[in-house]
């Protein structure tokens, strides 16, 4: 990945498969996230190749309410899984002329097996082909600002998220 980027790995004890199984599900990523912005997927579908659309409620400070259209560019089961957001919808009037355009950023996940129990995951995002304003926040995150969350909650790989429930269990 070129910078400007913000990239967080951990190792944790779950088989790759597991834990794709719930990166490829938008309604677990908010277990997941590090950025407390996710909310709610729009609707509870599987992620399953190049092309696949999903919708995700998302929220921060700055910007209030939104709504974020993610564009699958990368599909590698078990291993990568990569989308485009684009904006949807947003409350905020001074916002609203970001309504469907690309910011050139993505958001992705890196699953590296390092044993039949364990994987590397990487989460990443990276907004190298992104306007300055978006470049300069990420550069300001990355150097410990606010938003330099770390993957998966906390340092010790997985464990019970938002609600109390261990992402990589089926459900």
């Amino acid at each position: 990945m070129a910078e400007p980027s913000i990239s967080v790995s951990r190792d944790i004890p779950a088989p790759a498969g597991r834990i794709f199984s719930v990166l490829a599900r938008p309604a677990a990523h908010r277990d997941v996230d590090g950025t407390a912005m996710v909310r709610t997927a729009l609707e509870d579908v599987v992620i399953s190749r190049v092309g696949d659309v999903f919708a995700m409620n998302m929220s921060n400070d700055e910007m209030g309410d939104y709504v974020m259209e993610n564009h699958v560019v990368e599909f590698e089961p078990e291993r990568r899984i990569v989308w485009e957001p684009v904006m949807r919808s947003i409350d905020k009037p001074e916002f609203q002329s970001g309504v469907g355009e690309p910011a050139h950023h993505q958001w992705g996940w890196q699953l590296e097996p390092l044993d039949a129990g364990r994987t590397r995951v990487t989460e990443f995002f990276d907004c190298s082909r992104s306007p300055d304003w978006l470049q300069e926040a990420v550069k300001g995150a990355s150097d410990g600002g606010p938003r330099s969350r770390p993957v998966w909650r906390t340092s010790r790989g997985w464990s019970p998220g938002r609600n109390g429930v261990d992402p990589t269990q089926a459900r």
